[in-house]
């Protein structure tokens, strides 16, 4: 056959014909694999249900014609279903819990090609017509496999693989298989090799078999950038010649060009733009011919494709000519057409599917949110004293010790001025160094005496240090000094670095410019650190005290810190939030560890996570920590060779000590009323619209008491009454998708002026899905406690990341990892987890049945992937977190979704698919005139992003698109919440209010999204989002009529927050109480700006934890 005759198909086919077993692909971890194999997509364990669609409108199918021309196939919610090419009612072709897409037919019609998860990982499959004898041709783990095409002569099936690097965003590239299986070959391999995000997607086969054509992300650069110019040239379509390996641009311009499709004479491709007609911009379909080069519409009126989203399943449907070559036929609007290509007459195919498909219910635990006390649990830097009778930890930002035999907790130091961090014990026990941080004279390095009493400073000048400890002697002290500007003063912020200083204060001395977690070995003149090498790869390294006689001693993957041993002998490190133990082996070269290395003893300790690596001063024991348990191992419990030491090591620690306490809630006394408002209660929001006119809301301690109109409520002599006539009340804000910095290095500022913000535009709840663990729980608890002044503070903590980054990458590999890693995040303090782009189905699934037997729920990163999207609805999500990246949805779609108990949170300031919502409202408003914002954040954070901005026509905005899906679920029933993603710190809530008015929410109902919608789906609606008896006192009380002009939401008088009034302009607390605020940094006169290290902190911190897109 054509393929078969030129030198490159001929050297595929000795490399794969006989290869009738399916192996696995090299980048397959077979013993992941392995074990990953014994759970069943299928079958996932749990309670199940059956719902029933019927509908005329399907989403987003892929379809393909068949050879006689007289059937079409396509793809509709996981499912594959055929019709005749009129139209009708549509037969199942596959009918079960594994999600089958994207189908196309052999060349003689007697198969079918398509893309199934149903052993885990979106891989090749091929069936009979009839969906008989299923048959994996590929064995892909990780790297997923979509866009099938077939060669003409049936022998070998295209397909276009993603893999992921640091960021789960897949680059492309284009991978053949032949039909009886094997590995497959590369044909065109990722753009910029292994770093490489862009996309190369939707193979297609020129008629000949010669050549192969795909799309390709043209765009310049090596990353992936949200916000591409569509009408510029972001996808091109290229051809690849299977003889000669040479690559050819074929299609390209305005509007960029995708979905190659070549008509049955080869003598044209039909493909994919974009258009734009002054006022919509949307998809059409057009052709090519390959001879003249002259390029033609045909239907201008397609859903909007992917070429501003990552397109990682496709950018846009397959479809396909009728054989003889007169029509194409797509999927658009939610049906099928069918367009004579001479007269560009489309029709549609009327269609009717009625499908069951099965689906777990959505995740739901309680949360108690106000108790009246809480337990710590977020215990940092812990560690066990010399003697081995005492904890040392930080917590609620200051120093406790534990009396490990009582259990008796104490504070360390007498001083309530200041917040205290990173503490460590002197080899003999008798002192703890640690730093200290105030708003107002920023941070020292201190030492206090173990038993107890006032830290003393050792350093000279005010600055930010962090990760102090004592030199083997207890003499001297090395810390390192870091950089402020952001959430802290950035004064002091010159010469960072690590520094060595005497233990009696004095003159510092300034021994490298860089490195992490400097601490001593055995010599008191040589110091040990970190520093990363690579994207992935961390170093372990030492100095002398001149900062001189570098040596480099290790070096591993996924690894997040390094611990010598205080006599030298041994090396602990963490590797994907496991501990670590091997001996110091030294050659004069750098050697390789990791958790596999066999060239010397490497041990795991750790059974449950690992933190804060800490070794007892004799080195006999390794002790980690994580939330509230500190765990320590002898090190003859894990070598066999050590004197004294048992044949065969000991079980992977698992107890370990508690050093969680309970601590008192804060909650303020008094009866408050307020008096004379409009009050919108979101009572019972889904049956009616309950507002209250001249309204009373009585407030005792924290708790509502009464809620009614002026003349039905008795208001006690003893209440402190806040006439508020002329205002709206609602509900708090509950910002179920709101990032921000809590924390600097773990340095915590005593007043957070992000928090501040939120607080000012009425944001008293919110739940944080990616963040630093131990930042974002200390910053809860101390909210918690009254220490700080902020919403309360929900989190995931660090998420459950796919991505190949030290220290974030979750390798999931069974049911077993899932435990482990849910188990780490709730014990820390976690409400939720975030499954983060996890790319196997099964995987998925193990986080969830792990979540459920922990009563956690689940919040999946929604990733810009519509059929993972729609089958982690089915698998029983929470919700989903992130817009949906298709620009419109159908009836499907709503039926499915609204017969689950699964939220939605699309976070319209950064919708995918297009121009997101925050540049709109910074396009169309004067966002740094702002005069609340400008009160609470720095004018270097605010303008820049602010004062100069883009502009574009409304209609390029897709944020409006991702709003009326909204509404079209919200309208089925389906909670539906505001997400800010902190992109603009309180008021970007506001700007979620307004998209969902852009989207056809009236001000009631976005008012109920950012209320009690976000509190069920978070499980608090029993504490928060009405206004009414026995509900925690979380109000706004906004000046002007909200219900009528939504714009008028931000207009916020007072917060009230747990029974606390903050007057919103100042922030100084009011009603029962009269407390004002201390001034914030950039208050105080001060004009510094972020230190260009903090920006690169910060940027990286951002990237990190996703909250920059």
């Amino acid at each position: 056959m054509t393929l078969l005759k030129s030198p490159l198909a001929i050297a595929i086919g000795a490399a794969m014909i006989g290869l009738s077993t399916p192996s696995v692909a090299a980048t397959t971890d077979k013993a992941e694999q392995a074990s990953t194999k014994e759970w069943n997509v299928l079958t996932p364990p749990g309670d199940k249900q059956t719902i029933t669609i019927d509908t005329n409108e399907t989403t987003w199918s892929n379809l393909d014609v068949s050879p006689d021309g007289k059937s079409i196939i396509f793809d509709m919610l996981g499912d594959i279903y055929v019709m005749p090419m009129s139209g009708g009612k549509a037969t199942a072709i596959t009918s079960d819990r594994a999600w089958n897409f994207q189908p196309k037919f052999s060349p003689d019609g007697t198969k079918i090609a398509f893309i199934s998860d149903r052993e885990g990982a979106e891989n090749l499959w091929v069936m009979d017509v009839n969906g008989d004898n299923m048959r994996k041709v590929s064995d892909e783990s990780h790297n997923l496999l979509h866009n099938p095409a077939w060669s003409p002569d049936g022998q070998y099936i295209a397909v276009k693989q993603g893999q992921v690097t640091g960021r789960t965003i897949p680059g492309g590239s284009i991978r053949m298989y032949h039909i009886s299986g094997g590995k497959g070959v590369v044909v065109r391999d990722r753009l910029h090799g292994a770093k490489s995000q862009k996309n190369i997607a939707e193979p297609a086969f020129s008629t000949d078999g010669k050549k192969l054509y795909y799309s390709v992300d043209a765009t310049p650069g090596v990353t992936w950038e949200y916000n591409k110019n569509a009408l510029g040239s972001v996808f091109e379509i290229r051809s690849w010649d299977l003889a000669t390996g040479e690559e050819e641009t074929v299609i390209r311009g305005s509007g960029g060009a995708i979905r190659p499709t070549p008509s049955p004479d080869g003598k044209s491709l039909a493909f994919v733009k974009r258009i734009e007609n002054g006022k919509v911009m949307q998809s059409a379909l057009y052709i090519k011919d390959l001879k003249s080069g002259i390029e033609t519409e045909i239907f201008a009126g397609l859903d909007r494709d992917l070429q501003e989203a990552n397109g990682a399943q496709g950018n846009t449907p397959a479809f396909a000519y009728t054989p003889d070559g007169k029509a194409l036929v797509f999927w658009a609007g939610g049906v099928f057409h069918k367009v004579d290509i001479a007269s560009k007459q489309a029709k549609v195919i009327p269609t009717r599917v009625v499908a069951e498909k099965e689906i777990s219910p959505a995740l739901k635990f309680a949360v108690d949110v106000a108790p009246d006390t809480f337990k710590v649990k977020l215990a940092r830097w812990s560690q066990i004293s010399p003697d081995g009778k005492t904890a040392l930890f930080q917590a609620l930002g200051h120093l406790y010790t534990k009396d490990i035999a009582s259990g008796k907790v104490r504070r360390v130091t007498k001083q309530n001025d200041h917040f205290e961090f990173y503490p460590s014990f002197s080899r003999d026990g008798k002192y703890i160094v640690y730093t200290s941080w105030d708003d107002q004279d920023l941070g020292a390095v201190r030492i206090v005496s173990a038993s107890g009493g006032t830290g003393r400073v050792i350093t000279q000048d005010p600055g930010h240090y962090i990760n102090p400890s004592f030199s083997p002697d207890g003499k001297h002290v090395l810390y390192r000094k870091v950089t402020g500007g952001y959430l802290l003063s950035g004064d002091w912020s010159m010469e960072p670095g690590i520094y060595l200083t005497s233990a009696k204060g004095g003159e510092a001395k300034r021994i490298i410019k860089h490195g992490d977690n400097p601490h001593f070995g055995a010599e008191k003149d040589r110091i040990y650190f970190n520093v990363m090498s690579d994207d992935t790869h961390r170093e372990l390294k030492s100095v002398d005290l001149n900062g001189e006689k570098q040596r480099s001693h290790f070096k591993g993957d996924y690894i997040f810190d390094y611990r010598v041993s205080p006599d030298g002998n041994y090396v602990a490190f963490i590797e994907n939030f496991n501990t670590f133990v091997a001996p110091f082996t030294s050659t004069g070269k750098t050697l390789s560890i990791n958790k596999g290395t066999k060239s010397f003893p490497v041990q795991q300790v750790s059974k449950y996570s690992g933190d804060f690596l800490n070794w007892k001063a004799d080195s006999s024991a390794l002790t980690w920590a994580f939330g509230p348990t500190l765990y320590q191992r002898k090190l003859t419990d894990t070598f066999a060779f050590l004197k004294g030491a048992a044949a065969e090591p000991a079980e992977l620690t698992a107890q370990g000590i508690d050093l969680s306490f309970e601590k008192k809630a804060d909650k303020p006394e008094g009866v408050l009323a307020l008096v004379g408002g409009k009050v919108v209660t979101m009572r019972n929001a889904d049956e009616q619209q309950e507002i209250i006119e001249d309204g009373v809301v009585l407030i005792e301690e924290n708790r509502i008491i009464a809620v009614g109109t002026r003349a039905d409520i008795e208001i006690p002599s003893k209440a402190k009454v806040m006439d508020i006539t002329g205002k709206t009340v609602i509900p708090g804000l509950v910002d179920a998708h709101a990032h921000g910095s809590y924390g600097s290095h773990n340095l915590q500022p005593e007043q957070n002026w992000n928090q501040l913000s939120n607080v000012s535009f009425g944001v008293t709840t919110i739940h944080d899905p990616s963040n630093d663990s131990n930042e974002v729980f200390s910053m809860a608890e101390l909210q918690r406690a009254g220490l700080t002044v902020a919403p309360r503070i929900y989190s995931v903590g660090r998420i459950l990341y796919a991505g190949n980054a030290p220290g974030y990458k979750t390798p999931i590999s069974n049911l077993e990892d899932a435990q482990f890693h849910v188990k780490r995040l709730k014990d820390a303090g976690a409400i939720t987890v975030k499954s983060y782009n996890h790319p196997r189905r099964d995987t998925r699934q193990q986080v969830l049945e792990a979540a459920k037997q922990m009563e956690i729920m689940v919040v999946p990163e929604g990733g810009s992937k519509f059929q993972q999207n729609m089958n982690m609805i089915i698998d029983g999500h929470t919700g989903l977190e992130h817009a949906l990246p298709i620009p419109n949805i159908y009836s499907d779609v709503t039926q499915m979704w609204s017969q689950t108990k699964a939220g939605f949170t699309p976070t319209f300031n950064v919708a995918y698919g297009g121009i997101k919502g925050e540049d709109y409202f910074y396009d169309t408003t004067d966002v740094w005139k702002n005069e609340r914002l400008a009160s609470f954040v720095p004018d270097y954070i605010l303008n820049p992003r602010s004062v100069r901005r883009e502009k574009a026509p409304e209609h390029h905005y897709n944020h409006i698109n991702a709003a009326k899906s909204a509404k079209q679920l919200r309208d089925k029933g389906v909670t539906v919440h505001i997400g800010a993603h902190g992109q603009r710190e309180g008021l970007g809530a506001h700007w979620e209010l307004w998209s969902m008015a852009q989207g056809g929410f009236t001000p009631w109902e976005a008012l109920r999204s950012g209320t009690i919608d976000g509190a069920k789906y978070l499980a608090m609606d029993h504490d928060i989002g009405t206004i009414e008896k026995g509900k925690l006192a979380d109000l706004v009380i906004i000046d002007g009529d909200v219900l009528n002009d939504i714009r008028e939401s931000e207009k916020v008088a007072y917060t009230v927050l747990n029974g606390r009034v903050y007057d919103a302009a100042t922030m100084n607390e009011t009603g029962n109480y009269n407390v004002k605020r201390q001034p914030l940094f950039f208050e105080n006169g001060s004009k510094t700006p972020m230190h260009p290290a903090t920006e690169a902190y910060m940027e990286e911190k951002a990237h990190k934890y996703h909250w920059k897109h």
